[in-house]
């Protein structure tokens, strides 16, 4: 039990957090349970949001984004499209 003014205004705080930690880890693993091809986006938003807040690791994130639009087909970035232009002119 906190003694100090101090110490009890950060209990207070730190369970106030913990809340809303959990709410939004809840909210994610809704969001990527039910992600679709529509829904890809408001998940990747959802996402960002988390490693703003230092929910995830970015790290995390970035296997996470990768692995949801590899599963739903979505092409690849313009640069990974650029560089296999280039892989391609280099052998004609």
């Amino acid at each position: 039990m906190p003694n100090t003014a101090s110490a009890k205004k950060a209990l207070g705080q730190d369970r106030r957090r913990a809340i809303q930690n959990l709410t939004a880890r809840t909210q994610l693993k809704r969001a990527l349970k039910s992600v679709n091809s529509e829904s890809l986006s408001q998940t990747v938003s959802f996402l960002d949001k988390a490693v703003k807040r230092n929910l995830i690791h970015k790290n995390r994130v970035a296997r996470i984004k990768a692995r949801l639009s590899k599963t739903l087909g979505i092409a690849k970035s313009k640069r990974a499209g650029a560089a296999s232009k280039k892989r391609l002119r280099a052998k004609a």
